[in-house]
């Protein structure tokens, strides 16, 4: 029986939540930036400037796509390719973690395209705050390589079949099947006759005609 860990569809679903979520958390507020109003020129404008995890950390986005794509490339792949396919995810989850760190460890830094983008100005200082969603990224991006590294073991109880196998256990089973319909019906008929008595000569023809010797 397949443990559950191993079954094709818990870890495929496992690994798609997962890319999913950190895909959903950079559609979210990474950085909330507070900008000095000096910094805004005279035109004024908003004090605050939220910062998308698409913008604040760039690849992360990418390498949830590859992740998602490698997990469900996974449940139709052979042995090899799915050694392959772990490999890549369990990279895509370094970068993500990575790149979500570099985010938490220095939100001012990740978050100058965006305030060089709405001030003009490169370089510039603000006050800054870092949402949880960096945070949910390093965990699911984390979790993400833990479940990659059970690709390999789990696959070996993913037993695929293909055309030919099917062919091939097909056929002999009816031919087993037929055989043993024809000796059954032999059997019977051998066992109807014997049972009938002495054998004349229309039933002595009879079985000659089948292949029996009568005598």
């Amino acid at each position: 029986m397949t443990p559950v860990w191993a079954r094709k569809s818990t870890l495929v679903l496992l690994i798609a939540v997962l890319a999913l979520a950190v895909f959903g958390a950079t559609t979210q507020t990474w950085i909330t930036v507070n900008l000095d109003p000096d910094q805004l020129g005279q035109g004024g404008g908003q004090n605050t400037l939220p910062v998308q995890g698409s913008k604040a950390a760039t690849a992360v986005t990418a390498l949830a796509v590859v992740a998602l794509a490698g997990g469900l490339a996974a449940s139709i792949a052979g042995k090899i390719a799915r050694i392959l396919i772990t490999a890549i995810i369990i990279l895509a989850s370094a970068g993500i973690v990575a790149a979500a760190a570099t985010v938490l460890a220095d939100p001012l830094a990740a978050a100058q395209g965006s305030i060089a983008a709405a001030t003009g100005i490169t370089g510039g200082t603000a006050e800054v705050s870092v949402t949880a969603f960096p945070v949910l990224a390093v965990v699911a991006g984390a979790l993400l390589g833990l479940g990659a590294l059970l690709i390999v073991p789990a696959g070996r109880f993913w037993k695929g079949r293909t055309k030919y196998d099917v062919a091939a256990g097909a056929v002999p089973a009816g031919v087993s099947a037929g055989g043993a319909a024809g000796t059954t019906d032999s059997n019977a008929e051998d066992s109807s006759a014997a049972a009938a008595g002495p054998v004349d000569e229309i039933d002595s023809w009879d079985r000659l005609s089948r292949g029996d010797d009568p005598t």
